[in-house]
Formats: C-alpha cells, structure tokens, sequence
C-alpha cells in the first residue's frame, strides 16, 4: 500500500466512525427538548423521568463524539495537505463560523441545561435544550455545505498563480443546490436515528427484569420513539427522491454507478435490483431490474435520459484529459468503484425502509394500549436503531466512494489531495495509532452505555420551581447527574 491508499482509508475509518454519533447527538437534542417541554407543559412526572434518562445518554454520546471530530480537522493537516492548501480559503469561512459561532452556541446552552437543573425557571431550562439543537442544525449546516462545495463546486474561481479556488461568492456555497437537499436529508436521518434509539432502548428496558413496575413509562417511550422513526423515515424518503434529481443532474456517474447502469438510456432508464458486472466494472452481465422506475427516480419523468457509466467514462476523459501521474492502473478512469457505490446505495436504501416499516409495525402492535410479546418487542425494537444507524452509515459511504475519484468533483482528484511529504511509515503509524485509539473509545463509550441503560430510568424527583428571578439564594451550580 502506498501513502495515497493508507490515508485513504485512515479517513474512511475516522470519518465513518465519527458519524455514527453524528446523527445521535443532533436527534436525541430534539427529542430530549421535546420531551422537557411535554412535562413543562403537562407536569407528567414520566416526560421528565425520561427527560433526564436519555440526557444522560445523551452527554455520553455528545462527548466521545466531540473528541472523535476533533482529529477530523488534524487528518487535512496531517494526511491531505494539498488539499487543505487547494480548499483553504472556500472552507476557511464557513467552517469558522461552524467553530465560533455554531459549536460555542451548542455548548454554552448544553452547560446552562446541565447545571440550571435547581437554577433556572422550569420554562427557560427547556429552551437551553432547544437552543441546543438549533446549535446542532446550524453546525451541520456548515459543514454539509462545505462537503455540498466538493460534490457541486460553486461560488468560486481558480487562481492559476496560487493552484488555489478562491471564494467568490459565500451566500452561493451556502445556497448550493446540493446543499438544499443534503441537509434536510441528514437531519431527518438524525431524527430518524433518535427515534429508533429511543424506541430500542425503551423496549429492551421494557422486556429486561426488574423494571416491570416502570412498564407503562417504556410503552409510551416505545410509542414515543416509533412515531417520530416513521414521521423521520417518510421525510427522509421525500428528501433523497429530491437529493437524487439534483445527484443525476450535477453528478450522472455517481447515479450511473448507483444503479449499475453502464449504457445510457435515452428513455424509461430501469432501476436496478440486483446487477452482477464484469470484474473490471465495464459491463452488465446480469441484472433484475424495474422498467422506467430510474428514469423517474432521476428526472422525474419516466421518459427521461440517464446517462450510463461508459458514455460518461469517454466523455471525462475527453473532458478532463489523461492524468499521466495517476499510480492507478488505469489512467483518466474517472469511474468510481462501481461494488462499493451500488451496494452502499441499496443498504442505506433497504435499512433505512426497514427502520420505518418496523417503527410503522411497533406502532400497530402497540395501539390502544397492547403490548405484543415481549421478547418479539425487544428483538425488533433493538434492531432498529441498529439499522437505522447503518444506513446513515452506508448512505455517507455512498455519498463520499461515489464521488471518486474526484475529492471536489471536476477540479481536483483524490491522488492529487494527500500530502506529499507524509511516508508509508508516518501514514501507517498514524492508522494504526488512531484506529486503536478509536476502538478504545468505542469500549468507553459501550460500556458506559450499557451501563445507564441497564439501569434504566431513575425516580421523579422534582426539580425546584425556580421563579423567572432567580432562585432565592446563591447556591452554586450543581452538576444535574
């Protein structure tokens, strides 16, 4: 393995592992802030019991996620310095602001919420919590348009005396058509994945023994949880139809390489099933397939044109020429790994339908009160958050494999963005460092889930009705938990 390969996949393991808390922190502040708000207004002793419950995981899963992103902004530096040097004044602007305004926002707030417990009126304390997640949303919306920038280049020019993009416009790269459909995919796969953990976790405490007396509180947090995983999942179905238009318009091989189309079709393209190509990714040797359904998929017409993979091939390499440093095998083949980008596609597609028809299922089996069998429950029940977070998982696989071989499509290729001066030892070392550093916080952050959860929820014990004034004497904050 070269030092392109090495970093390569220490990026894939860093980053994919990073998002699986992603989507959990910006969901699980929405629905604990949900959830206090139902109990401000209600005074339901339940809706605070679980109120505080899931913020304890909560806090858990937003700090191994924080230390984990860290050295997502040390890898540009480290492995991708070219591309760092070639991005830098694009991403300077929106990512600082992420940083100074958007992190501190989050974290101010969540610090109010964690030790305003016994300080803050009851009202307030729930606010914290909302201004939380608009914290989250607006990071993410930073962010994902910095990532939209590199799917769908925009608001820039080219410095041919630097080899620099320069920002031009930074309402454009904020307003990116794919940035428009990207982020409220993201959030409500967040969403989606908060309410499948919500759902899972109640449902296993609801079977496990010992916690038969808080039945009722875990039926409505399994209720709870399942309408907002099938409301979610239906969102999230509605944004990526919109996400694929806009990928088959500004990214057609990404969406060629989805559905294993090697041909164009100029009319009626058809889904693809299941498709079996040649080794090489060049040809269709056997496919299952549904007549028109890509074409409307992707243009919404079942008459329109999807270009295929080889007619795009050709046009790339008269477009962009041969790249004759290319260490690839074969030279100016700007055609993704065609098994990574079709089976991604189709494993996000097919957990992120089953997380909604399970959600969709619990809430049948549950209405009115009925509890179906209790090992049934606790089995689907904790396999959807599973699931759910797979698919967030395989669908930012699918976003990033299949934009290659381009790290920004059409200016600068993946080869091209990785530092030159780093060696195959350095870059293995730090593979090996991070990798092991990660697997021992996924130990950490395991073991203290499974810990509070088995624990379950702890008894009401009402806060203090602090008035809008202050509370009557000068106690210092406490920490909540």
């Amino acid at each position: 393995m070269d030092v392109l390969d090495i970093a390569r996949w220490q990026f894939g393991i860093i980053t994919v592992y990073h998002f699986l808390f992603v989507p959990l922190t910006i969901g699980l502040t929405a629905v604990i802030a949900g959830l206090e708000t139902a109990w401000v207004r209600t005074r339901d002793p339940e809706y605070l019991r679980l109120t505080k419950f899931f913020g304890k995981l909560f806090l858990i899963n937003f700090a191994i996620g924080v230390v984990t992103g860290i050295v997502q902004e040390f890898q540009f530096g480290m492995n991708w310095s070219d591309y760092s040097r070639f991005v830098g004044d694009v991403f300077g602007a929106p990512l600082a602001v992420e940083g100074l305004l958007a992190f501190f926002l989050e974290s101010t707030f969540l610090g109010l919420w964690i030790f305003g417990w016994d300080k803050l009126p009851r009202g307030l304390h729930a606010a914290c919590m909302w201004l939380v997640h608009l914290g989250t949303l607006a990071s993410s919306w930073f962010i994902l348009a910095a990532n939209s920038w590199m799917q769908h280049p925009v608001g820039y020019r080219y410095n041919p005396e630097s080899g620099r993009a320069e920002l031009t416009d930074f309402w454009a790269v904020m307003v990116n058509k794919v940035q428009l459909v990207t982020f409220p995919h993201v959030i409500l796969a967040a969403y989606m994945t908060a309410g499948a953990f919500l759902m899972g976790v109640a449902a296993y405490l609801y079977m496990k023994r010992g916690h038969e007396h808080d039945r009722p509180l875990y039926h409505r947090a399994i209720r709870i949880g399942a309408v907002v995983t099938l409301l979610a999942g239906l969102g999230v179905a509605a944004t990526g139809d919109l996400q694929g238009k806009v990928m088959t318009e500004v990214q057609p091989m990404k969406m060629a390489a989805a559905e294993g189309l090697y041909e164009t079709s100029e009319r009626c393209a058809p889904f693809s099933v299941f498709t079996v190509g040649t080794p090489d990714g060049r040809h269709e040797k056997f496919a299952v397939t549904v007549p028109c359904l890509l074409s409307f998929l992707g243009t919404g017409s079942v008459d329109g044109e999807v270009e295929g993979i080889n007619p795009l091939r050709e046009q790339y390499v008269e477009q962009y020429g041969q790249d004759p440093t290319s260490t690839t095998a074969t030279q100016g083949d700007y055609t993704p790994v065609i098994p990574v980008t079709y089976w991604s596609f189709r494993f996000m597609m097919g957990l992120g339908f089953f997380g909604a028809g399970g959600a969709a299922l619990i809430l049948w089996l549950t209405r009115k009160g009925r509890t179906p069998g209790v090992r049934w429950l606790g089995t689907l029940g904790l396999s959807l958050p599973i699931a759910v977070t797979l698919a967030s998982s395989w669908g930012w696989i699918f976003t990033e494999m299949g934009r290659q071989p381009w790290v920004v499509f059409g200016l600068m290729t993946t080869e091209h963005a990785v530092s030159p001066g780093v060696s195959v030892f350095e870059a293995a070392t730090s593979l090996i460092v991070l990798t092991l550093l990660y697997a021992g916080l996924a130990v950490v952050e395991v073991g203290l889930l499974v810990k509070y959860v088995k624990a379950g929820a702890e008894p009401f014990v009402e806060p203090p009705d602090v008035p809008l004034g202050g509370a009557a004497d000068d106690r210092p904050l406490t920490f909540a938990y």
